[in-house]
């Protein structure tokens, strides 16, 4: 199936559909009778679903308000005095809880708990310290130290701690204990799902690619609030035969592809579809990216699940150097034979954004291809300059085809 004359858009794309609608669906339906816990996107989910929790991300809907619009959210929250300056998915959440009205589905159901994790960002702490304000609810901070270099015994020994701590917190505000083998479970769906995953994308070394940096931000969003889940399995496994369908039969995402490129950060979620169309038309793939790679590591097997658990969760991406960061970008552009490479310099991420000028260098430096650096927002629109960004996007095109 094919969108226009140059893209080929996925069959199970209304799968996808089915399944995010039913999840948060399910989120009004199962509060009823369970606990809710909002969580971060980088926090141990497998605990609290083995404990029959039910879990809501606000980062992933800051996501889909951003798809919406999420300008006038932001501004809600600016209205009470939150620096515009702040991550825009902490303020479209927080202008949802301010104003439901505007907001997607209404918003999200009321917590009854709060988990944060700063493995992502310090800005999550704050951000769920005023959500703990508006709600009067438990709230549970979960310390990752940095990994300058390589991640050490005493490091996981801490974390470990503090999830042992995350249990007996969430029994003593819930009386939910947790049991081992059901943990174990949800751990073994959880690497499942990573499993599937990896293999999709690591399907688009394949020339033409069957994928493109859109269907990957988009199809990663039941790898981020269904971890752990056999409706991710599920539909991880339809999303796997189909690349390895496309692959078989040489068909590419983008029709015609001629350049093959790498994306860092996180996507431009207001302008998805109309940042990427300029590549498109030139016959230009992102066959792999650094943001949706960050739900790829499995539940590590070193130790118990506890041990396993501190292990994977203290190790995401942006809890790393800026070197391993270029390691891990240098590597995907000599794997999946890139010519080059684009970095969002996100205005609200700014642990993601910082230090992209020297990671641009060392990749370039490593690999020979170029690298281009375009400002915007992840969910803010107002941040987006359509005609100084097309400018620059043209003239990497040029770039491309005077080394094609």
């Amino acid at each position: 199936m094919t969108t226009g004359k140059r893209y080929r858009k996925l069959r199970t794309a209304d799968d996808l559909k089915r399944v995010m609608t039913t999840y948060y669906a399910k989120l009004r339906y199962l509060r009823l009778g369970r606990p809710v816990a909002w969580l971060t996107s980088g926090a141990p989910v497998e605990i609290l679903r083995a404990m029959g929790i039910v879990v809501a991300y606000p980062e992933n809907y800051g996501a889909i308000c951003g798809v919406a619009g999420a300008a006038p959210l932001c501004q809600e929250a600016e209205n009470r005095g939150y620096s515009r300056d702040l991550c825009s998915y902490a303020r479209s959440h927080l202008g949802s809880l301010y104003n439901p009205s505007i907001a997607p589905m209404g918003g999200l159901p009321k917590p009854t708990l709060l988990v944060a994790c700063n493995n992502i960002c310090g800005t999550v702490l704050k951000w769920y310290q005023a959500i703990q304000e508006e709600y009067d609810v438990p709230l549970f901070l979960l310390d990752t130290p940095f990994v300058h270099d390589e991640l050490t015994d005493h490091a996981v020994t801490y974390v470990r701690a503090q999830l042992e701590d995350l249990i007996a917190w969430v029994t003593e505000h819930t009386g939910r204990k947790l049991e081992p083998d059901r943990l174990a479970r949800t751990v073994a769906l959880s690497n499942e799902c990573v499993r599937l995953w990896t293999a999709i994308r690591e399907a688009c070394q394949a020339r033409p690619s069957p994928l493109n940096a859109p269907d990957l931000f988009t199809t990663m969003a039941p790898i981020v609030v269904l971890r752990g889940t056999r409706e991710a399995v599920g539909f991880y496994r339809k999303l796997l035969a189909e690349v390895q369908a496309r692959v078989a039969r040489g068909e590419g995402a983008v029709l015609n592809e001629r350049h093959r490129l790498i994306w860092d950060n996180i996507a431009i979620w207001p302008k998805l579809y109309r940042f990427f169309r300029p590549f498109i038309d030139a016959g230009a793939c992102f066959v792999s990216d650094t943001y949706t790679g960050a739900w790829a590591a499995p539940v590590s097997d070193e130790g118990d699940i506890l041990d396993g658990l501190a292990r994977t969760y203290a190790s995401v991406l942006l809890n790393r150097s800026l070197q391993y960061r270029a390691q891990d970008l240098i590597g995907l552009v000599q794997r999946f034979e890139a010519d080059g490479f684009v970095m969002h310099s996100n205005r609200s991420c700014k642990p993601y954004s910082l230090g992209q000028y020297d990671i641009r260098r060392l990749v370039t430096a490593a690999t020979g291809v170029p690298g281009l650096i375009v400002e915007a927002d992840m969910a803010d629109s107002r941040a987006y300059a359509d005609g100084p960004i097309d400018n620059r996007v043209s003239a990497f095109l040029e770039t491309l085809e005077a080394r094609a």
